[in-house]
């Protein structure tokens, strides 16, 4: 009897072992961004197809610096054209919190092929939260900067610091600058649009006298600007209405953002947060989806300053619990708009979460689940040495992904930015490692 449960239990094993992914694969080669770029194997939204069709990606090297990375999809090498703190004149050995520790921007690539990026803080140390919590003082933050790379020069340039830690900020009780959250160039009207974070100042700068200037509103949690066909700044609130600048006549406007007869606020609910838009082809639509919202909305920008803007609700990209998307909303020049969602996995095939790569088809109004991320090339990271070490003893970690019942590796935590490159390739960066991966032929 004994032998016959034994034959029964590996039967059982095997049939386990068989079971059927209940997903479609999304199949992406991964690139492991080079590691000295970063401290804890990490970036944010920082992502972009320059206009030579190479990739441009940001990275967070906490308490020291941070650098902007090209990646080559010819080669498929990595280098660093902008070293942050090289630039800035600042110094290259750690700093603490007093660095530039993270290019958390959108990476925005102006007309002349430029491309614009801005610094921002980090996070205290554990060491220097111990300094705090004993009432002592840590380096101070005086400040993010705005800079550009152009890569027909291979050239760098910085263009300033928007809101610093000035005396006159020091007597309203600030204790810090404001980091760099968002940078939208429009360069035929000599203007960057510049949004500040921790407090979501909307800033102006202008290129020929290089001054910035608030333009008196604040706006929604990590935010950025879209320009449209008329040539208006436009960027949400932080009570999501739509603010809009026209640099035509110099002057901004606030108008309610409405879902039917509901404010957008009301609509959403009020735990929702971080809105991420791009803005279509036409110039006068966005396309809006939330981090911690299935949805996706529709919103018609072409109205006058002050008329109510209408936002359609296009429905779940998927069903699902726990969503997460942030910095992966993107619009490809077919007009279709790519998402990444990720969900808890409650399929048992696995646990965790699995993130979804989604197609919106305006024309047919369906959203496409084209399947969950998965990585073609394992090896292109050694997981089983453990997490490293940076050179002050800090771990590095590596505990970003893993691995559904079939072997398939997949990313586990966070998908941190996705793009579609011109000719309808699919690009993500995902972390721990902090990795780019490539989807050739998305569409």
């Amino acid at each position: 009897m004994s032998c016959w449960l034994m034959i029964l239990g590996l039967a059982l094993g095997v049939m386990g072992q068989e079971q059927p992914s209940p997903f479609r694969y999304v199949k992406a080669k991964a690139y492991h961004i080079p590691p000295e770029t970063t401290t804890e194997e990490s970036g944010y939204f920082s992502l972009c197809e320059g206009a030579d069709g190479k990739i441009y990606i940001g990275t967070a090297a906490y308490g020291r610096n941070a650098y902007l990375v090209e990646f080559d999809p010819k080669t498929e090498s990595m280098q660093v054209v902008l070293d942050t703190h090289k630039l800035l004149g600042l110094p290259l050995s750690a700093t603490g919190y007093a660095a530039q520790s993270k290019l958390h921007t959108r990476n925005h690539v102006g007309a002349s092929g430029k491309i614009y990026v801005g610094s921002k803080q980090g996070y205290p140390s554990a060491d220097e939260k111990k300094l705090l919590d004993a009432g002592q003082a840590i380096p101070e933050y005086l400040g993010g900067y705005v800079m550009s790379y152009d890569p027909k020069t291979q050239s760098s340039e910085n263009l300033g610091m928007p809101m610093p830690l000035t005396a006159e900020q020091r007597a309203k009780g600030k204790k810090e600058g404001q980091g760099v959250i968002d940078v939208t160039s429009d360069e035929a009207r000599g203007i960057l649009y510049v949004i500040t974070c921790e407090e979501q100042h909307w800033m102006l700068y202008d290129m020929k006298s290089r001054n910035y200037r608030d333009l008196g509103v604040i706006l929604k949690d990590q935010p950025n600007t879209i320009i449209d066909a008329r040539g208006r700044g436009t960027a949400i609130t932080f009570d999501y209405q739509i603010a809009r600048y026209d640099p035509q006549n110099d002057t901004l406007s606030v108008s309610p953002l409405m879902v039917g007869d509901r404010k957008f606020s009301e609509f959403i609910g009020e735990d929702r947060v971080h809105p991420d838009w791009r803005m279509a082809p036409d110039g006068k639509t966005a396309y809006l989806q939330l981090l911690n919202d299935l949805r996706m909305f529709k919103i018609d920008l072409s109205a006058d300053a002050g008329v109510a803007l209408q936002a359609i609700d296009l429905g779940n990209r998927i069903q699902g619990e726990n969503p997460d998307s942030r910095g992966s909303i993107s619009i490809g020049s077919d007009g279709q708009v790519y998402s990444v969602v990720r969900i808890d996995n409650k399929t048992g095939f696995g646990s965790g979460y699995v993130h979804h790569l989604i197609r919106h088809e305006p024309a047919s109004g369906k959203m496409v689940d084209m399947g969950v991320l998965a990585i073609a090339n394992p090896e292109f990271f050694d997981f089983s040495k453990g997490p490293g070490k940076n050179e002050d003893g800090t771990p590095r970690p590596t505990h970003g992904f893993h691995r559904l019942p079939d072997g398939t590796l997949t990313p586990l935590h966070v998908v941190l930015a996705m793009i579609v490159a011109r000719d309808g390739t699919i690009y993500a960066t995902t972390l721990y490692p902090f990795t780019l991966m490539r989807i050739e032929g998305g569409r």
